[in-house]
């Protein structure tokens, strides 16, 4: 199957959606399919990339490590129509994922759309941010969703708030699947000699992209608190972004800055290596679909401690292979993470063994299988309805139909939004 994916994030950006298009496409390929992957230029991008369409883009976005591209679908006629494509797979309802319902309209091919994000936490990256405007990407990802023939949700709570969002597209429950093997290795001491780290240290990590969405100062808050009544723990903070600053500072001012160990953004095998110096991996975002990182962590056997939330509570078993808090206090975090340090050694061994088989349950072969499951229906359909040669003159029919329908989904949102009719938010009015 030829399968073109369309993302407004891809390596070397680091983040949940890059690295999730990444991982499925390697999967992918593995597998004998061939992938085109169209994505926006970025700093630092490898000089040889095979099937993959680099387009122009505006770099560092509003102050962000985020690139904007131009959603200018006549760039990719060329090689669309060399790879000859059997499915399309948008990753975002904006810029490139309105390239990717142009094209599949056009060229008559089944679109799929993944629901990575909570878009409406992300809105204080662009200019004029306000609660009508996190109503309207609410409004514009959901009539997005509905245009698509098929939805993939990262998690059964993402799925369950589409729906009651009003998609009414198909939705199937799609993780991003963790590369057990990759992550089931890796060489903890050294890392930690190299970052400086006592051996006997207890450690608390994180990983991710460092930035305000990830609740990260209330995380920084919490694991100082935890500091504070344990001298032999440290914390091991990987990743790079705006908020590393200010989880500094907490340290800081608590006069704790020689216990926090920050290694910036790391490239396998490094990133195993990271996880296996880590004794417990902390967690406090409330924006994800899925927390990725939660299930490469318990791929290294680290149990995770984190609030309640979506993509959170699909993974964390409370006091099973982790801690999953239902109240928001530094206090409450704190105490958690001395449940798991003062464990005796065969309990925290039944908490390890435990992440690790929750990974199992999250490995990517199970979630390439009903991907590709999924693909293989609407693609069957597909060829069902196409009798024969669509005629140009049809084709452009279809390419109108598609800018008419982006253009009624914008107006439709704002109509919804700052007309006076209800907004179809789940609840977030």
């Amino acid at each position: 199957m030829n399968i073109v994916m369309l993302t407004n994030t891809y390596t070397p950006h680091v983040g949940g959606v890059a690295r999730s298009v990444e991982a499925f496409t390697a999967e992918y390929r593995r597998r004998g399919h061939r992938v085109l992957v169209v994505a926006p230029e970025f700093a630092s991008q490898p000089q040889d990339e095979t099937d993959v369409v680099r387009i122009p883009a505006i770099q560092n976005f509003n102050g962000s490590d985020f690139s904007a591209v131009l959603p200018v679908s006549g760039l990719l006629t060329e090689a669309l129509d060399a790879f000859r494509p059997d499915l399309v797979h948008s990753h975002h309802p904006y810029l490139l994922g309105m390239t990717a319902l142009r094209v599949a309209r056009y060229r008559k091919l089944p679109l799929v759309f993944t629901h990575h994000t909570l878009y409406e936490q992300y809105t204080h990256y662009v200019p004029g941010d306000s609660p009508g405007f996190r109503r309207f990407v609410i409004e514009l990802a959901t009539r997005y969703a509905n245009l698509c023939d098929q939805v993939f949700a990262p998690s059964e709570s993402i799925a369950a708030l589409l729906r009651e969002r009003g998609v009414e597209a198909p939705v199937a429950v799609v993780p991003t699947g963790v590369n057990v093997e990759r992550f089931a290795r890796g060489d903890g001491p050294g890392f930690r000699r190299r970052m400086g780290i006592p051996g006997n240290a207890f450690v608390a990590g994180h990983l991710g992209r460092l930035a305000p969405e990830k609740n990260l100062v209330f995380l920084a808050e919490a694991v100082v608190s935890f500091l504070k009544t344990a001298p032999r723990a440290h914390f091991l903070l990987v990743g790079k972004g705006s908020s590393e600053a200010d989880m500094r500072a907490i340290f800081e001012r608590a006069g704790l800055s020689e216990r926090m160990h920050v290694a910036g953004n790391l490239e396998p095998p490094q990133l195993a290596d990271a996880y296996h110096a880590m004794d417990v991996f902390v967690f406090a975002s409330k924006s994800e679909t899925q927390g990725m990182v939660l299930t490469e962590a318990m791929a290294a056997c680290v149990p995770v401690v984190g609030l309640d939330a979506p993509g959170v509570r699909e993974v964390v078993k409370d006091r099973r292979n982790g801690r999953l808090l239902h109240e928001e206090t530094a206090e409450a975090f704190a105490s958690a993470l001395q449940w798991v340090a003062g464990l005796p050694c065969p309990k925290r061994q039944e908490l390890k063994q435990c992440a690790r088989a929750t990974a199992e349950d999250f490995s990517m072969p199970c979630s390439a299988d009903t991907a590709l499951a999924c693909y293989e229906v609407l693609r069957a359909r597909t060829l069902a309805d196409r009798t024969a040669e669509d005629a140009q003159w049809e084709r452009v029919l279809h390419l109108i139909k598609a800018e008419w329908d982006i253009l009624k989904g914008l107006a439709d949102a704002a109509g919804a939004v700052f007309g006076g009719s209800q907004p179809q938010d789940g609840g977030l009015r």
